[in-house]
């Protein structure tokens, strides 16, 4: 049998001809679920998250998956049941992470525009910690934890005006992002929290963005955060755990993003350097645990040869794969079963009327009506930011287990969508 890995995806592979995620057959799935479908490697997110728990090894640490990245319900139990924690940042993600099984008291709530219906329902399960990012947010959050008789444990998260060389939009970390509290305003901040009787302080959160491929700005980030501990501990605040978020790349285009286990060695070495190795760390990771564990499966639809550009239309479009039209994002894409002879380069487009809707540039193909594709690495943010555009279905879900292949997520009918409407 011959066996050949896709660059950065150990996991997904073409055998015999046939391009395969574990030991399922992407074909065979396609046939049997229609296009366009999500196939996940069980395997690859257990590994990716395999190397941040070795990167910990002997630490205290708690790993919380960054559920925006892939909120599906099946891999959020696989999740939980790997001992992971859970970050949020909306009532509707609490709920998600309640239905698959996770424990509340690993559940950190982040985000800037929290309600507080949502954090009454957070206090009610008892999550673990607010991520606070305003100091308005603190006055309101103990406002309703003493409503209820409770009190609310408290992190803030500072922007440490750390620049993590990414696109714009994906980059949470410098001063003219809504994210966070600056890192000039951090020890006044403290200080007021400290006060509010509705709160407890438990912690210090920064996360500079997303799609991060280099070193360096953990670093950097690193630093300013340790600084900052040292000095509103010595304003009589201890911080009891200390959360470096996530933001790690993964490999979209050729980009070879340190391995998490290496990555962490390095920073642990600073940690220790600067005597901060015992506390408890907290990180939240997301794209790197499920990006590359998924692919999207489409069909060619038609092949149009224009007089500029020659048009490779697919049934996956912007609401499936909105990384593209929002980010100029790159992914991947190949044959499920490749055909030798002279390729053609094509634009890889889908069938929603936006002229925003592509999925690739310049691809070159060898390709037929009727012939499958697989774009990769869309493991995340691709099926938790699809939408219902056109009218469009979301597409079904597939988790492969060895040679196993189970339904996660049944395709979405246009009565599905239409289900909360009234004709008035």
């Amino acid at each position: 049998m011959t066996h050949s890995a896709l660059p950065g995806q150990p996991f997904i592979a073409y055998q015999d001809g046939q391009l395969c995620v574990e030991g399922a057959r992407v074909a065979d799935l396609a046939r049997e679920h229609s296009t366009p479908l999500f196939v996940y490697s069980k395997a690859s997110m257990l590994a990716a998250l395999a190397a941040y728990q070795k990167g910990f090894a002997g630490r205290k640490a708690q790993i919380c998956y960054a559920m925006k990245a892939n909120s599906s319900l099946s891999i959020l139990k696989l999740f939980a049941q790997a001992g992971c924690g859970f970050d949020i940042v909306s009532g509707g993600e609490l709920e998600r992470v309640l239905a698959a099984g996770g424990s509340p008291a690993k559940i950190i709530f982040s985000g800037v525009g929290k309600t507080r219906a949502e954090m009454r329902r957070a206090l009610e399960v008892g999550i673990q910690c607010f991520n606070v990012e305003s100091e308005e947010e603190l006055d309101v959050l103990s406002e309703v934890a003493s409503s209820m008789g409770k009190v609310a444990p408290v992190s803030i998260r500072v922007n440490p005006n750390v620049d993590p060389k990414t696109h714009p939009y994906i980059s949470t970390g410098l001063k003219g992002n809504k994210f966070g509290i600056s890192h000039e305003r951090t020890v006044p901040v403290y200080k007021h929290a400290a006060s509010l009787k509705g709160l407890k302080v438990v912690g210090i959160d920064c996360h500079i963005g997303s799609q991060i491929t280099t070193v360096a700005p953990y670093l950097d980030a690193m630093d300013r955060i340790l600084d900052l501990v040292k000095a509103i501990e010595a304003a009589g605040i201890p911080i009891e755990h200390i959360d470096f978020g996530g933001g790690l790349g993964i490999n979209y285009e050729g980009t070879q993003p340190p391995a998490a286990d290496d990555l962490w060695q390095q920073l642990l070495a600073k940690l220790d350097a600067r005597g901060f190795g015992q506390r408890h760390l907290m990180i939240e990771p997301g794209r790197s645990l499920v990006g590359n564990a998924g692919v999207c499966v489409t069909e060619v639809l038609y092949l149009k040869p224009g007089e500029q550009k020659n048009f490779c239309i697919v049934d996956a479009a912007m609401n499936d794969l909105p990384r593209p039209a929002m980010y100029q994002a790159f992914h991947s894409i190949v044959p499920v079963q490749p055909r030798e002879g002279a390729q053609t380069t094509y634009e890889v487009v889908g069938p929603v009327c936006e002229s925003g809707d592509w999925i690739g540039h310049d691809r070159d193909l060898n390709i037929n009506s009727g012939d499958l594709l697989a774009v990769l690495s869309a493991g995340a943010y691709c099926m938790s930011m699809a939408s219902n555009y056109n009218t469009r279905g979301r597409a079904a879900e597939v988790l492969v287990d060895g040679a196993k292949a189970l339904l996660m997520r049944e395709r979405e009918t246009t009565q599905d969508q239409m289900l909360r409407e009234k004709l008035v």
